[in-house]
């Protein structure tokens, strides 16, 4: 059996004096239920994991450098992280994916691919990472265009393929996968329970492909994209769909536990 995970993605949301405030809201996390994760700002990060201590909840990064130590202003590095106490690191979220320099306008006014992460510099960090002992919380997905298009299940493959290259066959098992379609980021709109599920289980025959049936089996699956109490279950109750990356709900203790007890 596949524990559940649940993360909330804070993004570029919160501040260092509220946090605790937020993760304490939340309680303890039970250990029958599911695995249970919240990923805020950098600046968050230390007084998310003194609030977390020794309630069940796990802290995440919302991204890092490969490299341990150097001159990269701005980075943060793995070992940084899990100095710092953090477990858990969410990679290649398709908020910082470029897609060739092209402004996605299914994104909205705001966001013009600024980041320039591409599945290479998703592979070095999943690699960074696991060194390290963080979770990696590997993000893929397509755009509006590539949905219309037909090359959803093309595209997902490919960031799979070339993002998780380079795993042992026992590495599979410590890595999270979320499916994220980009044009259900922060818009409201939510992939059909039924359609998530179709591409978290084209995801897990790529992994199969990649890793072996154990690794397929191992591997657990979460659905990202405007995640919501409301539309948790559905999204939840299907056979490839072990989690959830939460965004917006995240930010309200209420709805993310909704959707904890979804789970």
């Amino acid at each position: 059996m596949r524990r559940p995970i649940i993360a909330g993605n804070w993004k570029m949301n919160q501040f260092p004096s509220r946090t605790g405030a937020l993760i304490r809201e939340l309680g303890f996390a039970s250990e029958e239920g599911p695995e249970t994760v919240v990923c805020p700002a950098s600046p968050c990060l230390a007084a998310a994991v003194t609030a977390a201590a020794g309630t069940g909840i796990g802290v995440g990064a919302q991204d890092l450098f490969w490299k341990d130590s150097g001159a990269y202003t701005g980075q943060v590095s793995p070992a940084m992280l899990t100095d710092l106490g953090v477990r858990y690191v969410i990679l290649g979220h398709s908020e910082r994916r470029g897609r060739f320099g092209v402004v996605e306008p299914d994104f909205g006014p705001e966001v013009l691919a600024l980041f320039g992460e591409t599945d290479e510099t998703v592979n070095r960090k999943l690699h960074a990472a696991l060194r390290h002992g963080l979770v990696p919380i590997v993000c893929c997905g397509e755009t509006l265009a590539e949905r219309q298009a037909g090359q959803t299940d093309v595209v997902v493959s490919g960031q799979i393929e070339r993002g998780l290259r380079g795993l042992s066959a026992g590495q599979w098992a410590g890595v999270v996968l979320a499916y994220e379609p980009v044009w259900a980021i922060g818009t409201g709109e939510t992939c059909a329970a039924a359609e998530a599920d179709r591409v978290c289980g084209v995801i897990r025959a790529t992994v199969g492909e990649l890793g072996g049936s154990d690794a397929a089996e191992a591997v657990r699956i979460q659905y990202g994209g405007s995640v919501k109490p409301d539309n948790a279950a559905d999204l939840l109750g299907r056979p490839h769909i072990d989690g959830a990356l939460v965004g917006g709900a995240s930010l309200k203790a209420a709805d993310f536990l909704a959707i904890l007890q979804a789970a």
